[in-house]
């Protein structure tokens, strides 16, 4: 029976994962394996219920998972206490860590029905389409960090490995060489030594690859080109702080960062998550958009499961309800009317 363990978290986590798992059993319901669903602890209801962000039985049950959903973390609340014991760095982190979960992947596709509701001009957003790889394992949030008093000073270390670059430009390498055929390497190689290295191991790399056009572009650059002109790309790579910066940039090109899936991956092995935070300022309100964390579902289904015909059922019906007129309050016009975090998953439920 394969295994899902489910990590609602804080804020609006605790509101939008009931509806993902809905559709999951929905589309599930007639599949020969049954799946198993079970929840725990992570994140700032973790501290206050078991005196740390990622308790030893939370961590034990993602290794031994086939599969990993989680909500949102975080919060104000958690916000005093000391860096390594917040939500984010006391769970997130680790948890990626100790799962091995080097490579976090965003598809980025401009929903025809959304094209209102992006900030930008129609026919700047209307074809995109892309996906960001991010390291994630890696770079200057893992490094070494500390503080001098005299003169106060603090400092954050930047360090990657040959081993840790080249896994991921060959994961962008081979996503690439399934879509496009482009794949475009963020760095800052004018400036950062780890850039240039990360750039001469992606040139090396590319003779593998004949068929694949590689381009590089300086992160400054990268965001500008997303915002001016994002359907050049096809596939982005990037390190760690880089890709947290331009996934989140990028997801505002369709509409709102509500409709953002993604994927943090180690071969077949995964955690699946929407790319926003937890919201404290609209949880426990049914406000929240629950479509990011349905889609991050399809992609479970599809990359640790092989079930590319129920993903694609999750994802035309998604399409379905938002071609019918939902929105949530993100999505939503001043003149449209607004679905509740419920109603959305009950819709996507009847759509499919």
């Amino acid at each position: 029976m394969p295994k899902i363990a489910v990590l609602p978290g804080d804020g609006i986590g605790k509101e939008i994962m009931p509806e993902a798992i809905k559709v999951l059993k929905a589309v599930l319901a007639m599949h020969v394996s049954k799946f198993e669903f079970t929840e725990y602890l992570i994140g700032g209801i973790a501290i206050d219920q078991a005196g740390k962000a990622l308790p030893d039985n939370t961590l034990k049950a993602c290794k031994e998972a086939d599969a990993v959903l989680l909500g949102a973390i975080g919060g104000p609340k958690w916000d005093n206490l000391p860096a390594k014991e917040r939500p984010e760095l006391g769970a997130l982190l680790p948890l990626r860590k100790e799962l091995s979960l080097y490579a976090n992947i965003r598809p980025v596709k401009m929903i025809t029905s959304l094209v209102s509701s992006s900030t930008l001009k129609e026919e700047v957003v209307k074809n995109v389409d892309l996906v960001v790889i991010r390291e994630l394992t890696g770079g200057i949030y893992f490094g070494e960090k500390g503080r001098h008093n005299d003169p106060p000073a603090a400092y954050d270390v930047l360090l990657y490995t040959e081993n840790e670059i080249r896994r991921i430009v060959k994961l962008g390498f081979e996503t690439a060489r399934g879509r496009k055929k482009k794949l475009c390497s963020v760095d800052k190689a004018n400036v950062l030594e780890s850039s240039r290295f990360w750039r001469e191991i992606a040139v090396d790399m590319a003779k593998e690859y004949p068929d694949v056009e590689l381009t590089h572009m300086y992160v400054d650059n990268a965001a500008m080109q997303l915002v001016r002109y994002p359907g050049q790309f096809d596939v982005i790579v990037t390190e760690n702080m880089f890709g947290d910066i331009l996934t989140d940039l990028a997801s505002m090109l369709c509409g709102s960062i509500g409709m953002l899936a993604s994927s943090s991956m180690n071969g077949k092995k995964g955690l699946y998550e929407p790319a926003h935070g937890s919201a404290p300022d609209i949880a426990g309100q049914n406000k929240a958009n629950p479509l990011a964390t349905i889609l991050s579902a399809a992609m479970m289904l599809r990359y640790t499961f092989d079930l590319d015909q129920e993903a694609q059922r999750i994802e035309k019906a998604v399409m379905k309800v938002l071609d019918q007129g939902f929105r949530t309050a993100d999505l939503a016009k001043p003149t449209e009317k607004v679905t509740g975090t419920k109603e959305m998953g009950d819709a996507v439920v009847a759509a499919l």
